[in-house]
């Protein structure tokens, strides 16, 4: 365990799959949430850091504040846990339309040039690779978002579940010829969009008052019914309240309802690759039912 300087009193709160989490009180008084792992990257929490700024930036949706990063811990600003209500929900749709639509430079992800620089502030944000769990995936920009699925997404994690046995050939062929047919299958072209990048149910935080938070962002430049799918994938409170809210901002492109599945078999390989044969075969049903 690594905590920082200062720290008066800890105890461990739920921090996701390979964090330890800590309720920490620091000489202020003031509580803060920190997250820490001694093998964590010599980037990976300062890339936390700034694309949990990078969401708040368009001043739709909150995030929690980096108070001191390191290279084995994060600090946050502390938010009382709650549940999310119904207008929060609102709130979230809303927020995450107007998110996306402030937009990325490009298809693909940021990071930390100069680990040395304040991770909270503008310096240094380049390309980077994105972490979901213990895997990274990269994240260099491509010229649209078909090559960027295919590319950085679904080719990588295909290679990654073949070697580690988390998918039969026959799935991985089956990625394969998705790949292929992505242009066709994407849709009508979107600009690049600043998507949280692994919005599942768990990474929307409510506070006592019900309001909606992001955390645990892998935020990158991509389409922007990739964070809808995910948070359609394990099922969110409040789903259809969000989306009515979202599309009542900025209404989806036609046929986004059959492209739902097509942008869940990313996080649906990921699940494969780390927790095994339920999300294999999803995963492999998911990949034949676009081949064509």
């Amino acid at each position: 365990m690594s905590l920082p300087p200062g720290v008066t009193e800890a105890r461990r709160v739920g921090g996701g799959d390979i964090n330890e989490a800590w309720c920490v009180t620091l000489t202020d008084g003031s509580r803060a949430f920190v997250k820490t792992r001694p093998d964590a990257s010599v980037s990976e929490y300062a890339q936390e850091a700034r694309g949990l700024r990078w969401l708040a930036e368009p001043g739709a949706l909150r995030t929690p504040r980096a108070l001191e990063v390191a290279p084995d811990y994060l600090v946050l600003e502390w938010i009382e846990p709650g549940r999310l209500h119904a207008a929060g929900a609102e709130e979230l749709g809303r927020g995450l339309a107007l998110t996306h639509a402030a937009g990325a430079a490009r298809f693909g992800g940021l990071v930390l040039d100069n680990p040395e620089l304040d991770p909270t502030g503008p310096e240094g944000f380049g390309e980077s690779a994105a972490s979901f769990g213990s895997l990274e995936l990269p994240n260099d920009a491509a010229p649209d978002w078909p090559s960027f699925y295919a590319e950085r997404r679904l080719r990588p994690l295909a290679r990654i579940a073949r070697e580690r046995r988390a998918l039969a050939e026959a799935g991985a062929r089956a990625v394969e010829a998705v790949c292929e047919r992505l242009p066709e299958l994407a849709g009508p072209a979107e600009p690049p969009a600043r998507l949280h990048g692994d919005l599942w149910s768990g990474n929307v935080m409510a506070d006592v008052e019900g309001r909606p938070w992001l955390i645990d962002p892998s935020a990158y430049g991509g389409h922007r019914e990739v964070d809808l799918a995910m948070l359609a994938l394990f099922g969110a409170p409040f789903q259809e309240r969000v989306l009515a809210a979202y599309q009542d901002v900025t209404p989806l492109s036609a046929g986004w309802e059959e492209r739902v599945q097509l942008w869940q078999l990313a996080p649906l390989l990921v699940h494969a690759i780390l927790f095994g044969a339920s999300y294999r075969d999803a995963a492999e049903r998911l990949a034949r039912s676009y081949c064509g």
